[in-house]
């Protein structure tokens, strides 16, 4: 990506501060190295800066001259990023940069997420704090860690150093909808104890890929198909004749299953290829157009010396049929908005457990609940455990948001547009953060992503510029 691409744009700051931030490794719970940036950052111009045991970040500016008496305003967004790639990729995410691409008006990577998500927060944030001519109030930049992978980061967050009574989350994706609630998320994770027998049979791997995949939340109302679903479909089609060797799916609790494989024995391969084959027909068939790209291939594995017990192996198969997936239920409160869904987004082999990850949304603590109690029903009904559970709270909608109503006169004054406010099916951080900011106006803005979580993620180059006109409009007009 070469800045000039960006010089006739208000945004190229911002741009210029995304590319940076891209040659910094920020995988969820391991963002030592851009937390470690954004401090020197802040102290190479003598800005106050706090960072946590945990890398949440605080950097602080005084106000602009005329602003003096005003609260501050918290910017908030959140530096780590879900880490994907596609199979041909040689990405290593824990040295490599991002590399960038700009397409018309895209900008995507080489192969990987972008890192849009939330990486334009972070840009944003420091385009601001770089500024010397932008009229604020006294800013409080708050960006958190581990957003990704279970909202630690924010969860860790206390009002010791925030004072801001206005805070603008900059984690929405979708230019001129406005965010004014989301879903709470309850990941629970269970653990099989594997128990093996000797092999003497032939053994077949099943692999299922192609699919679009896609954020769990944002996205789950698609009806896209789940590669560990997939799996288990097939595995109850022939539970009567197989061994499960080992099974492998997912990569992230909040993003689609997109790949999933697993080998299996049996005394009669040949009549279990041919129900697999025509199983996976009707699958693909199903799906033609969520997933057109859906492919499940079958091929012979050698040396299987062990395979899981018949009892694990039909255990496995129960959870996984099962389990909870998908739309659950929809708001009878906001229309077109799902209440509660469910995803299976790992399955993975780990010293001798086999473990499950279940992640549930929902605006709704009972519903939440309900599947929840779904999920342990199964797990004590095939011989499963608990391993963990984590949780956050749902972030509830505020008629007397005065911050909602800035937002939009401010957006439709720029864009001629009419704002949308809305509730969103997936984790903001905004919900963990009114437990210790009781009294501060939130709202969730930002420009257009696409295919977040995913390696054809892409950011519109317009949208941020839009956007960042809008953001700064909207903390000069907070008085």
């Amino acid at each position: 990506m070469y800045l000039n691409n960006f010089e006739g744009l208000e945004s190229k700051e911002v741009f210029r501060w995304f590319a940076e931030i891209s040659k910094f490794p920020r995988r969820s719970k391991k963002e030592k190295q851009i937390s470690d940036f954004l401090v020197k950052f802040a102290k190479d111009r003598n800005l106050e800066v706090y960072q946590d045991k945990v890398y949440n970040v605080i950097i602080k500016k005084k106000a602009f001259g005329g602003y003096e008496n005003v609260s501050p305003v918290i910017i908030q967004g959140h530096m780590d990023m879900v880490c994907e790639k596609t199979s041909e990729s040689k990405h290593d995410f824990d040295k490599d940069p991002i590399e960038l691409i700009v397409e018309g008006d895209f900008l995507r990577a080489n192969d990987t997420t972008l890192g849009a998500d939330n990486g334009i927060a972070v840009a944003y944030a420091l385009a601001l704090l770089d500024s010397k001519d932008i009229p604020h109030p006294a800013l409080e930049v708050l960006i958190t860690s581990d957003e990704e992978a279970g909202m630690s980061g924010a969860s860790a967050v206390t009002s010791e150093h925030l004072s801001g009574k206005t805070l603008i989350n900059l984690d929405a994706e979708d230019e001129g909808m406005f965010w004014v609630g989301c879903a709470g998320g309850h990941n629970i994770i269970t653990e099989f104890n594997i128990e093996k027998e000797i092999n003497k049979n032939e053994a077949l791997k099943i692999e299922v890929s192609g699919l679009k995949g896609g954020h769990s939340g944002v996205e789950i109302d698609k009806q896209r198909a789940n590669a560990i679903k997939i799996l288990g479909r097939i595995f109850y089609e022939i539970k009567d004749y197989i061994n499960i060797v080992c099974i492998n799916g997912g990569s992230v609790h909040n993003a689609i299953a997109k790949n999933a494989y697993a080998v299996i024995t049996s005394e009669n391969l040949s009549n279990v290829k041919t129900i697999i084959e025509d199983i996976s027909d009707k699958i693909k068939h199903e799906y033609k157009i969520a997933d057109p790209d859906m492919n499940i291939s079958i091929s012979n594995y050698d040396n299987v010396k062990e395979c899981y017990t018949r009892k694990l192996t039909n255990d496995v198969i129960n959870f996984i049929m099962l389990s909870p997936d998908g739309v659950l239920y929809m708001s009878r409160d906001i229309e077109g908005l799902v209440l509660t869904s469910a995803n299976n987004g790992v399955v993975e082999e780990k010293d001798n457990k086999l473990y499950f990850d279940v992640f549930i949304r929902s605006s709704s603590e009972s519903s939440s609940n309900e599947i929840g109690n779904r999920v342990k029903a199964l797990a004590s009904a095939t011989n499963t455990i608990i391993f963990s559970e984590d949780s956050y709270p749902a972030w509830e909608y505020d008629p007397d948001s005065k911050i909602k109503d800035i937002a939009c006169e401010v957006y439709k004054r720029i864009t001629g547009k009419d704002a949308v406010l809305k509730a969103v099916h997936a984790g903001l951080e905004c919900g963990i953060l009114k437990k210790p900011l009781p009294d501060t106006d939130m709202i969730s803005i930002g420009p257009n992503i696409y295919h977040i979580h995913t390696p054809k993620e892409c950011l519109s180059i317009s949208s941020v510029d839009t956007m960042w006109k809008v953001l700064k409009e909207l903390i000069i007009n907070i008085k």
